[in-house]
Protein backbone atom coordinates (compact mmCIF):
# COMPACT_ATOMS: atom_id res chain seq x y z
CA UNK A 1 0.00 0.00 0.00
CA UNK A 2 1.40 3.73 -0.67
CA UNK A 3 2.66 5.66 2.31
CA UNK A 4 1.03 8.59 2.01
CA UNK A 5 1.55 11.89 4.16
CA UNK A 6 -0.09 15.45 4.81
CA UNK A 7 3.16 16.41 6.92
CA UNK A 8 6.40 17.13 4.57
CA UNK A 9 8.74 16.36 7.13
CA UNK A 10 7.48 12.76 8.36
CA UNK A 11 7.18 11.91 4.38
CA UNK A 12 10.75 12.78 4.46
CA UNK A 13 11.79 11.30 7.83
CA UNK A 14 10.27 8.23 6.14
CA UNK A 15 12.27 8.21 3.19
CA UNK A 16 15.44 8.00 5.02
CA UNK A 17 14.17 5.96 7.27
CA UNK A 18 13.26 3.47 4.48
CA UNK A 19 16.42 4.28 2.73
CA UNK A 20 18.41 3.51 6.32
CA UNK A 21 16.25 -0.21 6.42
CA UNK A 22 17.47 -1.11 3.12
CA UNK A 23 15.47 0.77 0.43
CA UNK A 24 17.47 1.64 -2.53
CA UNK A 25 14.77 4.73 -3.99
CA UNK A 26 11.32 4.55 -2.09
CA UNK A 27 8.98 6.72 -2.50
CA UNK A 28 6.00 8.28 -0.80
CA UNK A 29 3.30 10.38 -1.79
CA UNK A 30 0.80 13.05 -0.29
CA UNK A 31 -2.69 12.20 1.07
CA UNK A 32 -4.76 15.06 -0.82
CA UNK A 33 -7.99 13.45 0.58
CA UNK A 34 -6.81 14.10 4.46
CA UNK A 35 -5.02 17.70 4.04
CA UNK A 36 -7.53 20.11 6.99
CA UNK A 37 -7.52 22.88 3.82
CA UNK A 38 -5.92 24.34 1.02
CA UNK A 39 -3.30 26.30 2.91
CA UNK A 40 -1.92 23.10 4.88
CA UNK A 41 -1.58 21.35 1.29
CA UNK A 42 0.07 24.34 -0.16
CA UNK A 43 2.31 24.38 2.69
CA UNK A 44 3.20 20.76 1.72
CA UNK A 45 3.75 21.54 -1.51
CA UNK A 46 6.38 24.16 -0.85
CA UNK A 47 8.36 22.32 1.44
CA UNK A 48 8.79 19.79 -0.84
CA UNK A 49 9.92 21.82 -3.48
CA UNK A 50 12.88 23.38 -1.34
CA UNK A 51 13.85 19.75 -0.83
CA UNK A 52 13.65 19.16 -4.02
CA UNK A 53 15.70 22.33 -5.20
CA UNK A 54 18.13 20.82 -2.64
CA UNK A 55 18.46 18.13 -4.86
CA UNK A 56 17.53 15.70 -1.87
CA UNK A 57 14.34 13.79 -3.73
CA UNK A 58 12.74 14.29 -7.47
CA UNK A 59 9.47 14.79 -7.65
CA UNK A 60 6.33 13.14 -10.11
CA UNK A 61 3.38 14.95 -11.50
CA UNK A 62 0.13 13.46 -12.57
CA UNK A 63 -1.53 12.76 -15.81
CA UNK A 64 -3.92 14.23 -17.64
CA UNK A 65 -6.22 16.46 -16.09
CA UNK A 66 -3.77 16.07 -13.11
CA UNK A 67 -0.94 17.26 -14.07
CA UNK A 68 -0.16 19.82 -12.13
CA UNK A 69 -0.58 17.85 -9.07
CA UNK A 70 1.81 15.87 -7.05
CA UNK A 71 1.59 12.13 -7.45
CA UNK A 72 4.92 11.12 -5.54
CA UNK A 73 7.88 11.75 -3.70
CA UNK A 74 11.42 9.64 -4.15
CA UNK A 75 14.83 10.34 -2.49
CA UNK A 76 17.00 11.20 -4.94
CA UNK A 77 20.19 11.92 -2.42
CA UNK A 78 20.28 11.08 1.22
CA UNK A 79 23.08 12.78 1.82
CA UNK A 80 21.14 15.86 0.52
CA UNK A 81 18.40 15.32 2.49
CA UNK A 82 20.08 14.43 5.55
CA UNK A 83 21.51 18.22 5.11
CA UNK A 84 18.49 19.70 4.31
CA UNK A 85 16.52 17.80 7.38
CA UNK A 86 19.75 18.24 9.84
CA UNK A 87 19.34 14.79 10.71
CA UNK A 88 22.42 12.48 11.36
CA UNK A 89 22.43 9.54 9.43
CA UNK A 90 21.79 6.52 11.30
CA UNK A 91 24.69 4.72 10.50
CA UNK A 92 26.60 7.47 12.11
CA UNK A 93 24.67 7.60 15.05
CA UNK A 94 25.12 3.72 15.81
CA UNK A 95 29.17 4.03 15.28
CA UNK A 96 29.01 6.61 18.08
CA UNK A 97 26.41 4.65 20.14
CA UNK A 98 28.58 1.52 19.75
CA UNK A 99 31.64 2.86 20.18
CA UNK A 100 30.53 4.67 23.65
CA UNK A 101 29.49 0.65 24.48
CA UNK A 102 32.31 -1.17 24.13
CA UNK A 103 34.41 1.75 24.94
CA UNK A 104 37.29 1.21 27.59
CA UNK A 105 36.24 -2.35 27.79
CA UNK A 106 38.17 -5.19 27.45
CA UNK A 107 35.84 -7.61 26.50
CA UNK A 108 35.64 -11.24 24.78
CA UNK A 109 35.68 -11.90 21.01
CA UNK A 110 32.44 -12.96 20.56
CA UNK A 111 30.85 -9.70 22.52
CA UNK A 112 32.88 -7.51 20.25
CA UNK A 113 31.09 -9.53 17.42
CA UNK A 114 28.05 -9.19 19.25
CA UNK A 115 28.20 -5.53 19.26
CA UNK A 116 29.25 -5.21 15.43
CA UNK A 117 25.99 -6.80 14.74
CA UNK A 118 24.14 -4.35 16.88
CA UNK A 119 25.46 -1.55 14.70
CA UNK A 120 24.70 -3.41 12.21
CA UNK A 121 20.82 -3.42 13.32
CA UNK A 122 20.90 0.10 14.62
CA UNK A 123 22.56 1.38 11.01
CA UNK A 124 19.68 0.69 9.78
CA UNK A 125 17.32 2.32 12.07
CA UNK A 126 16.15 -0.54 14.07
CA UNK A 127 16.47 -1.57 17.40
CA UNK A 128 17.94 -4.53 18.20
CA UNK A 129 15.75 -6.53 20.29
CA UNK A 130 13.85 -3.66 21.50
CA UNK A 131 17.12 -1.53 22.49
CA UNK A 132 17.81 1.74 20.37
CA UNK A 133 21.02 3.40 20.14
CA UNK A 134 19.68 5.79 22.78
CA UNK A 135 19.81 2.91 25.05
CA UNK A 136 23.62 2.04 24.79
CA UNK A 137 24.09 2.89 28.62
CA UNK A 138 21.41 0.36 29.79
CA UNK A 139 23.42 -1.97 26.98
CA UNK A 140 26.49 -1.06 28.32
CA UNK A 141 25.89 -2.61 32.13
CA UNK A 142 24.79 -5.82 30.14
CA UNK A 143 28.03 -5.88 28.65
CA UNK A 144 29.55 -5.39 31.70
CA UNK A 145 27.82 -7.93 33.18
CA UNK A 146 28.37 -10.07 30.36
CA UNK A 147 32.00 -9.84 30.55
CA UNK A 148 32.20 -10.45 34.39
CA UNK A 149 30.80 -12.89 34.07
CA UNK A 150 33.25 -14.68 31.31
CA UNK A 151 35.56 -14.05 33.77
CA UNK A 152 33.94 -15.83 36.27
CA UNK A 153 33.44 -12.85 38.61
CA UNK A 154 29.68 -14.24 39.73
CA UNK A 155 31.10 -17.80 41.11
CA UNK A 156 30.25 -17.87 44.94
CA UNK A 157 28.33 -14.61 44.41
CA UNK A 158 24.92 -14.14 44.81
CA UNK A 159 22.51 -12.70 42.43
CA UNK A 160 22.03 -9.07 44.22
CA UNK A 161 26.09 -8.66 45.11
CA UNK A 162 27.19 -9.61 42.01
CA UNK A 163 24.96 -7.12 39.89
CA UNK A 164 26.30 -4.28 42.62
CA UNK A 165 30.08 -5.22 42.56
CA UNK A 166 30.08 -5.19 38.60
CA UNK A 167 27.66 -2.55 37.44
CA UNK A 168 27.21 -0.34 40.98
CA UNK A 169 23.25 -1.52 41.22
CA UNK A 170 21.74 -4.42 42.85
CA UNK A 171 19.11 -4.70 40.62
CA UNK A 172 20.69 -3.72 37.09
CA UNK A 173 20.70 -7.33 36.28
CA UNK A 174 17.33 -8.17 36.62
CA UNK A 175 16.69 -5.31 34.47
CA UNK A 176 18.96 -7.28 31.55
CA UNK A 177 19.01 -10.72 32.53
CA UNK A 178 17.79 -11.89 29.64
CA UNK A 179 20.30 -9.80 27.45
CA UNK A 180 23.14 -11.04 29.51
CA UNK A 181 21.58 -14.30 28.41
CA UNK A 182 21.57 -13.80 24.54
CA UNK A 183 24.90 -12.00 25.00
CA UNK A 184 26.68 -14.85 26.10
CA UNK A 185 24.37 -17.77 24.20
CA UNK A 186 27.13 -18.22 21.89
CA UNK A 187 29.65 -18.51 24.31
CA UNK A 188 28.35 -20.85 27.09
CA UNK A 189 25.94 -23.46 26.78
CA UNK A 190 22.72 -22.85 28.21
CA UNK A 191 19.13 -25.24 29.03
CA UNK A 192 17.26 -24.85 25.37
CA UNK A 193 13.91 -23.72 26.68
CA UNK A 194 15.08 -21.73 30.32
CA UNK A 195 13.39 -18.25 31.07
CA UNK A 196 17.00 -16.24 31.62
CA UNK A 197 16.75 -16.64 35.27
CA UNK A 198 17.11 -20.48 35.07
CA UNK A 199 20.09 -20.39 32.69
CA UNK A 200 21.68 -17.80 34.82
CA UNK A 201 21.15 -20.09 37.80
CA UNK A 202 22.83 -22.84 35.54
CA UNK A 203 26.01 -21.97 35.07
CA UNK A 204 26.36 -20.33 38.82
CA UNK A 205 24.48 -17.08 39.21
CA UNK A 206 21.76 -17.37 42.10
CA UNK A 207 20.11 -15.46 44.78
CA UNK A 208 20.85 -18.55 46.84
CA UNK A 209 21.06 -22.08 45.87
CA UNK A 210 18.03 -23.88 46.97
CA UNK A 211 18.47 -26.52 49.24
CA UNK A 212 19.53 -30.46 48.09
CA UNK A 213 17.06 -32.93 48.91
CA UNK A 214 18.42 -36.15 49.25
CA UNK A 215 16.36 -39.13 51.00
CA UNK A 216 18.20 -42.89 51.77
CA UNK A 217 19.79 -44.61 54.58
CA UNK A 218 21.73 -41.41 54.98
CA UNK A 219 23.72 -39.39 58.09
CA UNK A 220 24.91 -35.71 58.33
CA UNK A 221 28.40 -35.50 59.48
CA UNK A 222 28.09 -34.53 63.23
CA UNK A 223 24.79 -35.41 62.92
CA UNK A 224 23.13 -38.95 63.64
CA UNK A 225 20.27 -39.52 62.31
CA UNK A 226 19.60 -43.68 62.64
CA UNK A 227 16.40 -42.98 64.80
CA UNK A 228 15.03 -40.45 62.94
CA UNK A 229 13.10 -41.35 59.80
CA UNK A 230 12.33 -38.40 57.64
CA UNK A 231 11.14 -38.50 54.66
CA UNK A 232 13.95 -37.09 53.13
CA UNK A 233 16.75 -34.28 54.43
CA UNK A 234 17.34 -30.97 53.19
CA UNK A 235 20.92 -29.51 52.90
CA UNK A 236 22.56 -26.68 51.36
CA UNK A 237 24.07 -27.81 48.27
CA UNK A 238 27.82 -26.57 49.32
CA UNK A 239 27.16 -29.35 53.17
CA UNK A 240 27.44 -32.36 50.67
CA UNK A 241 30.21 -33.44 51.91
CA UNK A 242 29.05 -33.96 55.00
CA UNK A 243 26.43 -36.39 53.70
CA UNK A 244 27.14 -40.31 55.21
CA UNK A 245 25.81 -43.57 54.03
CA UNK A 246 24.59 -45.90 56.80
CA UNK A 247 25.31 -48.64 53.98
CA UNK A 248 25.94 -48.80 50.04
CA UNK A 249 22.39 -47.36 48.40
CA UNK A 250 21.57 -49.91 45.54
CA UNK A 251 21.56 -46.94 43.22
CA UNK A 252 21.71 -43.20 42.99
CA UNK A 253 18.61 -41.80 40.86
CA UNK A 254 18.43 -37.76 40.40
CA UNK A 255 15.23 -36.34 39.76
CA UNK A 256 13.94 -33.38 37.79
CA UNK A 257 10.51 -32.46 39.11
CA UNK A 258 9.19 -32.50 42.88
CA UNK A 259 6.35 -34.39 42.52
CA UNK A 260 7.89 -37.33 40.73
CA UNK A 261 10.78 -37.21 43.40
CA UNK A 262 8.02 -37.59 46.60
CA UNK A 263 6.04 -40.59 44.75
CA UNK A 264 9.21 -42.18 44.35
CA UNK A 265 10.25 -41.69 47.86
CA UNK A 266 7.21 -42.62 49.25
CA UNK A 267 5.51 -45.29 46.86
CA UNK A 268 8.68 -46.86 44.79
CA UNK A 269 11.30 -47.21 47.59
CA UNK A 270 9.51 -46.84 51.06
CA UNK A 271 12.58 -49.01 52.36
CA UNK A 272 15.54 -46.51 51.39
CA UNK A 273 16.90 -49.30 49.24
CA UNK A 274 18.79 -46.14 47.23
CA UNK A 275 19.75 -42.52 47.55
CA UNK A 276 17.10 -40.19 45.28
CA UNK A 277 18.08 -36.44 44.99
CA UNK A 278 15.95 -33.48 43.81
CA UNK A 279 18.02 -31.34 41.45
CA UNK A 280 15.04 -28.94 41.27
CA UNK A 281 14.54 -28.45 37.68
CA UNK A 282 17.55 -26.90 35.89
CA UNK A 283 20.48 -27.73 38.50
CA UNK A 284 21.92 -24.98 39.65
CA UNK A 285 25.93 -25.01 39.67
CA UNK A 286 25.70 -25.58 43.41
CA UNK A 287 23.54 -28.46 42.77
CA UNK A 288 25.91 -30.20 40.42
CA UNK A 289 29.23 -29.64 42.24
CA UNK A 290 26.81 -31.23 45.35
CA UNK A 291 26.41 -34.30 43.19
CA UNK A 292 29.20 -34.93 41.60
CA UNK A 293 30.54 -35.07 45.65
CA UNK A 294 28.19 -37.97 46.54
CA UNK A 295 28.89 -39.31 43.75
CA UNK A 296 32.28 -39.82 44.69
CA UNK A 297 31.18 -41.65 47.88
CA UNK A 298 29.40 -44.58 46.05
CA UNK A 299 31.59 -47.48 44.26
CA UNK A 300 31.58 -47.44 40.73
CA UNK A 301 29.51 -50.37 40.52
CA UNK A 302 26.69 -48.52 42.05
CA UNK A 303 24.30 -47.37 39.13
CA UNK A 304 23.17 -43.73 38.93
CA UNK A 305 20.52 -42.71 37.06
CA UNK A 306 18.26 -39.77 36.23
CA UNK A 307 14.60 -38.80 35.45
CA UNK A 308 13.35 -36.50 33.52
CA UNK A 309 10.48 -35.31 31.38
CA UNK A 310 11.07 -36.97 27.91
CA UNK A 311 11.30 -33.52 26.30
CA UNK A 312 14.91 -31.39 24.44
CA UNK A 313 15.09 -29.80 28.39
CA UNK A 314 15.24 -33.09 29.54
CA UNK A 315 18.42 -34.41 27.45
CA UNK A 316 19.81 -30.90 28.50
CA UNK A 317 19.20 -31.76 32.29
CA UNK A 318 20.34 -35.32 31.71
CA UNK A 319 23.58 -34.20 30.04
CA UNK A 320 24.21 -31.40 32.76
CA UNK A 321 24.00 -33.68 35.43
CA UNK A 322 26.15 -36.44 33.56
CA UNK A 323 29.11 -34.00 32.89
CA UNK A 324 28.96 -33.06 36.84
CA UNK A 325 29.01 -36.60 38.24
CA UNK A 326 31.92 -37.56 35.48
CA UNK A 327 30.80 -40.76 35.04
CA UNK A 328 28.17 -42.93 33.09
CA UNK A 329 24.45 -42.35 34.00
CA UNK A 330 21.67 -44.61 33.29
CA UNK A 331 18.44 -42.36 32.13
CA UNK A 332 15.69 -44.10 34.16
CA UNK A 333 12.24 -44.26 32.66
CA UNK A 334 13.32 -42.10 30.00
CA UNK A 335 13.36 -43.78 26.45
CA UNK A 336 12.30 -43.53 22.86
CA UNK A 337 9.76 -46.51 23.80
CA UNK A 338 7.79 -44.83 25.95
CA UNK A 339 7.35 -42.07 24.42
CA UNK A 340 6.11 -43.64 21.35
CA UNK A 341 3.58 -45.49 23.45
CA UNK A 342 2.55 -42.62 26.04
CA UNK A 343 3.72 -39.44 24.18
CA UNK A 344 2.30 -36.58 22.12
CA UNK A 345 3.41 -34.32 19.61
CA UNK A 346 4.95 -31.15 21.11
CA UNK A 347 3.54 -28.03 19.94
CA UNK A 348 6.88 -26.36 19.02
CA UNK A 349 10.19 -27.71 18.58
CA UNK A 350 13.42 -27.00 20.22
CA UNK A 351 16.81 -28.99 19.67
CA UNK A 352 17.76 -31.79 22.70
CA UNK A 353 21.01 -31.30 24.30
CA UNK A 354 24.10 -31.66 22.39
CA UNK A 355 25.84 -34.86 23.49
CA UNK A 356 28.36 -37.71 22.74
CA UNK A 357 27.22 -41.07 20.99
CA UNK A 358 28.64 -42.70 24.26
CA UNK A 359 26.49 -40.55 26.49
CA UNK A 360 23.70 -42.32 28.29
CA UNK A 361 20.91 -40.17 26.67
CA UNK A 362 22.27 -40.20 23.00
CA UNK A 363 19.61 -42.53 21.59
CA UNK A 364 16.66 -40.42 22.95
CA UNK A 365 18.52 -37.49 21.97
CA UNK A 366 18.91 -38.24 18.44
CA UNK A 367 15.07 -39.37 18.67
CA UNK A 368 13.93 -36.17 19.61
CA UNK A 369 15.64 -34.80 17.08
CA UNK A 370 13.91 -35.86 14.49
CA UNK A 371 10.59 -35.16 12.93
CA UNK A 372 7.39 -36.80 14.60
CA UNK A 373 8.86 -37.17 17.91
CA UNK A 374 7.11 -37.51 20.44
CA UNK A 375 7.39 -35.95 24.11
CA UNK A 376 6.09 -36.83 27.83
CA UNK A 377 6.15 -34.94 30.63
CA UNK A 378 7.50 -37.39 33.93
CA UNK A 379 4.32 -36.71 35.80
CA UNK A 380 2.38 -38.90 33.65
CA UNK A 381 4.45 -41.93 34.60
CA UNK A 382 4.33 -43.62 37.92
CA UNK A 383 7.12 -44.44 39.50
CA UNK A 384 9.44 -47.66 39.49
CA UNK A 385 12.45 -48.68 40.99
CA UNK A 386 15.24 -48.39 38.52
CA UNK A 387 17.53 -51.61 37.78
CA UNK A 388 20.78 -51.27 35.66
CA UNK A 389 18.45 -53.78 32.99
CA UNK A 390 16.38 -51.02 32.67
CA UNK A 391 18.43 -48.94 30.65
CA UNK A 392 16.31 -48.26 27.38
CA UNK A 393 13.25 -47.93 29.49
Amino acid sequence: MPRRFTDAKDLLDDLLDRFEAGAASPIAHPDYAAFPSVIDADAFLKRIREAEAAGAVSLGWGRRGKRDQLAHVRLASPEALYQYLGRTPAPQIAQDAVARLVGGSALHDFLKTGAAQIAAVWGRGKTWHGFASSDVDTLRHAFDLAQAILDNKHLDVDYKTFSRRTVKHSKTLERVEGVVVRLLSGVLEFPPGARPREALRAIGLERFAPPLLIAGKVDLLGADLAGATPLYLGIAPKEADRVRFREPPAYVLTIENFASFNRHVAEADPSRLGATLYVGGYPSLATQQALRTISAMVCEQTPIFHWSDIDPDGTWIFHTIERAVGRPILPHLMSVEIAERSGQAPTKKSAPARCPPNSGIASLAAYLAEDGSKILEQEELDPILPTPRRRSD
